[in-house]
């Protein structure tokens, strides 16, 4: 596993980007490298080694509680629509669907038609 967030996000960044979904772009939250469907903040780097991305409060226990080795949350993500995944755990294909249920969840409507539109 690499040790700068720029290492780290470019693995995120080819993922998301081999997804072709609509409006996604590179972006940089709370001064760290993040995911965007238009200016919508689905995910970023806490660290070097963790991404913080969103997920519905009522899926959380379920991920934290069945892949505790990739899910996990911190005190300050309690309450909020967002899970921390260990980087170095999770599968590109792990990585990469939970990218696209994100973009789902935030991406607004004629953005998701442009995706269905093809």
């Amino acid at each position: 596993m690499t040790n700068s967030f720029d290492e780290s996000f470019e693995r995120i960044w080819t993922i998301a980007e081999s997804l072709h979904l609509p409006e996604l772009v590179r972006s940089t939250t709370h001064g760290t490298p993040s995911l965007k469907v238009k200016t919508s903040f689905i995910g970023r780097m806490k660290d070097w080694e963790t991404f913080a991305i969103h997920c519905p409060l009522e899926e959380k226990p379920l991920l934290m509680e069945s892949v505790p080795n990739i899910y996990f949350e911190t005190d300050h993500y309690k309450g909020w629509p967002y899970i921390l995944m260990h980087l170095e755990a999770v599968s590109d294909a792990e990585l990469g669907h939970r990218i696209k249920l994100a973009w789902h969840a935030k991406a607004p409507p004629k953005v998701k038609k442009a995706l269905a539109a093809g």
